[in-house]
């Protein structure tokens, strides 16, 4: 069975995570990835190490399903062979600093002439404006996307979310917007640039707090626990802040994860009752309409907390599912790379590598019926200089060697 991006061939210039987060998915999907490296390499091969030499698995878990070559750009040679292999390529990606490819010499421009089909995925940390030239990671796109703001306790200080969505999520919005411009070119034959800003996608993804923030001119957020409001969407906690309130409450035995998300619907109040054994406020007119709770959130999920707190978050799992409430049990680093069911569903994964041995990575979370997934390691440095550069660009062994010598590859 064939691969979706099968034929389609990425010159990936990406480094850290945001760029190699949208690659790796192209791999999986069946674009042939190669990755160009300076002499050094990524720099997360050698960053968090656990195992002495050997590639870290921050760069192992972002780059699978790649080819990996070695070239010296800063080098007059080096650009001349990255001028004779871009022809032979669909997408080119990068996370360079503003301006550090046209330094290299390759503007937008210069890169259409060489291949008017080329779709240029560009990562950048901010769009055009004040921020431009300023650096961007993680976190920072986070702060200055919404998130940050947003995220923890009312008297407490802006969080950051474990969740990478200033990297990964931003290069979740590259890949969608490579797949437009493919599709596009097949109707017009033309290549375009594909530009995607951390701090914008982090904002997308922040979407409902600017919701909110038009809410606000309208009068205090009914559905956030908060007691006061002023002219900014406050942090909520825990809070869904959505059209259902949801709580994560204690469970037992009490240890720093054994909570559960619970979503309390309409429909999921009397059933919730029974269970919590307060039978009663099913009917009881204080109780029993979203309106009457809105006004006790807290007190209402205190309730439900002496129940659960009784429980194993599993156990409470199953009891709410049993009566079609939704929740969620608070899942652990531990408790999800050890989940039956997502290895079975191939989104914790194991993957044997030459010299670390195995590991285990996540998958890929994009289920294609008709294009299975297969995740192989991530390349060794320059692992398939020999492939490129010889087999397909037709360079000679000692012009290979020659190269090697003067340090341009």
């Amino acid at each position: 069975m064939g691969k979706a991006l099968e034929g389609v061939r990425v010159l990936d210039m990406t480094h850290v995570q945001s760029g190699p987060s949208c690659t790796q998915i192209l791999g999986w999907l069946g674009a042939d990835v190669v990755k160009v490296e300076a002499l050094t390499g990524d720099i997360t091969r050698k960053q968090l190490r656990d195992v002495p030499d050997v590639d870290s698995l921050y760069f192992t878990m972002l780059n699978c399903n790649k080819r990996s070559i070695t070239l010296n750009m800063k080098s007059d040679e080096g650009k001349q062979i990255f001028t004779d292999m871009l022809p032979r390529f669909d997408i080119l990606a990068e996370n360079f600093g503003p301006g550090a490819v046209d330094r290299m010499g390759f503007t937008w421009d210069r890169l259409q002439e060489l291949n008017p089909k080329l779709i240029y995925a560009s990562i950048k940390g901010f769009g055009e404006g004040p921020y431009t030239h300023f650096k961007a990671y993680e976190v920072v796109a986070q702060a200055m996307g919404g998130s940050m703001s947003t995220t923890g306790f009312e008297d407490g200080p802006p969080l950051a979310t474990g969740s990478q969505i200033g990297d990964s999520g931003t290069g979740m919005h590259a890949v969608a917007g490579i797949l437009a411009a493919l599709y596009q070119r097949e109707h017009t034959g033309r290549g375009q640039k594909v530009s995607v800003a951390m701090q914008h996608a982090v904002l997308n993804l922040c979407r409902v707090k600017l919701r909110d923030q038009q809410r606000l001119t309208h009068g205090p957020l009914a559905e956030y626990p908060n007691k006061d409001f002023g002219d900014e969407v406050p942090r909520s906690g825990n809070a869904s802040g959505g059209g259902q309130p949801g709580w994560a409450v204690k469970c037992s035995p009490g240890g720093p994860n054994d909570y559960i998300y619970v979503i309390v619907q309409p429909v999921g109040w009397e059933p919730i009752t029974k269970l919590i054994g307060r039978p009663e406020l099913a009917a009881d007119p204080e109780w029993n309409s979203p309106e009457a709770r809105l006004s006790k959130l807290d007190k209402m999920f205190q309730l439900i907390e002496e129940w659960t707190i009784t429980h194993s978050k599993h156990e409470v799992l199953a009891k709410l599912n049993s009566v079609n409430v939704p929740c969620g049990p608070i899942l652990s680093t531990k408790e999800l790379i050890e989940d039956e069911s997502l290895a079975a569903n191939q989104m914790v994964v194991k993957v044997d590598h030459p010299e670390r041995g195995e590991f285990t990575t996540v998958g890929c979370p994009i289920k294609l019926s008709d294009s299975p997934v297969d995740i192989e390691r991530s390349p060794l440095l320059g692992e398939h200089n020999e492939d490129i550069y010889t087999r397909e660009l037709g360079l000679a062994p000692d012009r290979l060697a020659e190269l090697k010598s003067n340090g341009v590859i």
